[in-house]
C-alpha cells in the first residue's frame, strides 16, 4: 500500500521510515496512542480503527478535527489555495507576512496550511508568544496548479485515512500516555533531543525524563522513535535513558536544519518495550538492525 502523505509540512517527517515502523508494530486489540502526532503521517498509515491522537501544538490538533469533521475538504482547501496563491504571485513576501500575521491573530486552519507549505525549509516553528515565525521561502510561485492539486489530494487521503472513533486531543504528552491501556500500542515521536528545534513548545532533557518516567510505567506496548548517532556524534538520550528496552536500528537520510551536522545520514533507531518478529533481530540494550 502507498504511504499515506499527509497535507501539513515539516521537517523530521517519517514519511520515509513508515513502512519500517508499520513492521515493527505488534497486533494489538486496542486503540493506537500518539502523544506527538505532528504531521499526523504515522497515525494515517497505522490502520487502527480506534486512537488517542495528541499534541502539544494546539494548531496541528485543530486542523485535523476540522478534517474529520468535514470543515476542511478537498474543493475548500483548493478554493483557498488558488486564492491566495494568485495573492502570493502578486506580492510575494508581504502577502505570505500578511497571512502570517493574520494567522498569528486568528488561528485559521487554512491559514496554518499555507504556512507550512510556503514557509522556508518546510519548517514549522513558533516564539515563546506561540506566534508562528518561519520566514518566507522566496518562492512566489510555490502554489502552481500542479502543487495545489498534490495538497488537494493529501487532504483527501487524510480524510479517509481519519477514522470517526479517532480522537484529538491539544494535550500534554503525559496524559496522552496515562489513558492507554494494556492492550493498546503507544507510538512516540518526540522531538530529538540536541538536532531539532521544530517543535511547538521547545525540548529538553527534562522532557526526556518525563517521558521516560510515562514509557516505563505504561502497561501499553510502545515504540519510540529517535537518533541513534550519526558522523558527528552519538545520541546520549540512548545510553542514558532507553537502553534498558530493545533497540532496532536503520540509516535515514534527514533534509533538515540550518547547521551541516543536521542535514546528513543519521542511524534511526525506534525503541520498544516488547520482543519484535524474530526476523528484526532487535535485542534488548543493544543495536541489532542497521542498514
Amino acid at each position: 500500500m502507498p504511504v499515506i502523505v499527509p497535507p501539513i509540512k515539516s521537517q523530521g517527517i517519517k514519511t520515509r521510515l513508515v513502512p519500517w515502523i508499520q513492521s515493527l508494530v505488534p497486533g494489538a486489540k486496542g486503540r493506537w496512542v500518539e502523544p506527538f502526532l505532528g504531521t499526523g503521517v504515522v497515525a494515517f498509515n497505522c490502520g487502527f480503527p480506534c486512537a488517542v491522537l495528541g499534541d502539544a501544538n494546539p494548531h496541528v490538533i485543530r486542523f485535523y478535527r476540522q478534517v474529520q469533521q468535514g470543515v476542511i475538504c478537498p474543493d475548500r482547501v483548493r478554493t483557498y489555495l488558488e486564492t491566495e496563491g494568485a495573492n502570493l504571485r502578486a506580492a510575494g513576501g508581504p502577502h505570505y507576512n500578511r497571512i502570517r500575521d493574520r494567522f498569528n491573530r486568528t488561528h485559521d486552519p487554512l491559514d496554518f496550511l499555507f504556512l507550512s507549505r510556503a514557509g522556508f525549509n518546510g519548517m514549522m516553528r513558533f516564539n515563546r508568544r506561540g506566534e508562528w515565525n518561519i520566514p518566507f521561502c522566496k518562492n512566489p510561485n510555490r502554489f502552481s496548479k500542479a502543487y495545489i492539486t498534490k495538497i488537494v489530494n493529501q487532504v483527501g487521503r487524510a480524510a479517509g485515512a481519519i477514522a470517526p472513533d479517532w480522537r484529538f486531543l491539544h494535550a500534554p504528552f503525559a496524559q496522552v500516555i496515562d489513558m492507554a491501556g494494556a492492550e493498546d500500542v503507544i507510538y512516540c515521536d518526540p522531538p530529538y533531543f540536541g538536532r531539532y528545534a521544530d517543535y511547538y513548545s521547545g525540548w529538553t532533557e527534562a522532557d526526556e525524563q518525563r517521558l521516560f518516567d510515562a514509557l516505563s510505567a505504561t502497561r501499553a506496548r510502545f515504540l519510540l522513535s529517535t537518533w541513534h548517532h550519526n558522523a558527528y556524534r552519538e545520541n546520549d538520550m540512548v545510553k542514558r535513558y532507553w537502553s534498558r528496552f530493545h533497540i532496532a536500528t536503520r540509516d535515514h537520510f534527514y533534509h533538515a536544519g540550518a547547521k551541516m551536522q543536521n542535514r546528513n545520514a543519521v542511524v534511526e533507531a525506534l525503541v520498544c518495550n516488547f520482543e519484535p518478529d524474530p526476523g528484526h533481530r532487535a535485542e534488548e540494550g543493544r543495536v541489532s538492525e542497521a542498514g
